[in-house]
């Protein structure tokens, strides 16, 4: 019985047993956060070259369309990145991917088949966008981000607890 008390299995409990959500939860808006903002700064560097090949969104123009990406891209970025109004921050880089998505998948992209998406089409990075994007919608910042500590400033000035305002946050 002195094996339960081992190294070994205080290590597999460490590993298995314990969760580190708001952990998890830091490093995906971390991540995608990086993600879509190379994707801005790209787009900002290039603008000029860009400004009249971008597709139109909404019926905008090109260059009006892409100054609304590239909002989205790195403001939302930033407050993903944050943990400030993340979950409304969340919001525009979803339909921006939708959109992108829809371009890509409705022909509009040249020598993409219409079906069978394989590994190499440009068709799997906006579902992947917009997959963790409703995640981090579901599953909140975490607290480690600004939201929560604004929290705990809005509940110190009520006068309560923690436990008592919040659910699991």
């Amino acid at each position: 019985m002195s094996w339960l008390y081992s190294p070994l299995t205080n290590s597999f409990l460490r590993l298995t047993g314990y969760t580190y959500t708001n952990l998890a939860r830091l490093f995906m808006r971390l991540f995608v956060g990086i993600m879509l903002l190379q994707f801005g700064i790209r787009h900002l560097v290039n603008f000029n070259l860009m400004a009249d090949n971008f597709p139109t969104v909404l019926n905008l123009p090109p260059s009006t369309a892409l100054v609304l990406m590239i909002i989205i891209e790195l403001v939302c970025s930033l407050l993903i990145m944050a943990g400030f109004l993340t979950r409304l921050s969340c919001l525009p880089p979803i339909f921006a991917m939708c959109a992108a998505e829809y371009y890509i998948l409705h022909d509009m992209v040249p020598n993409l088949p219409i079906y069978g998406l394989d590994s190499t089409d440009p068709g799997y990075l906006p579902i992947m966008f917009i997959g963790i994007y409703i995640y981090i919608l579901i599953a909140g910042p975490g607290k480690i981000s600004l939201d929560y500590f604004i929290s705990l400033y809005i509940i110190g000035l009520r006068g309560k607890d923690e436990e008592e305002e919040l659910e699991e946050v």
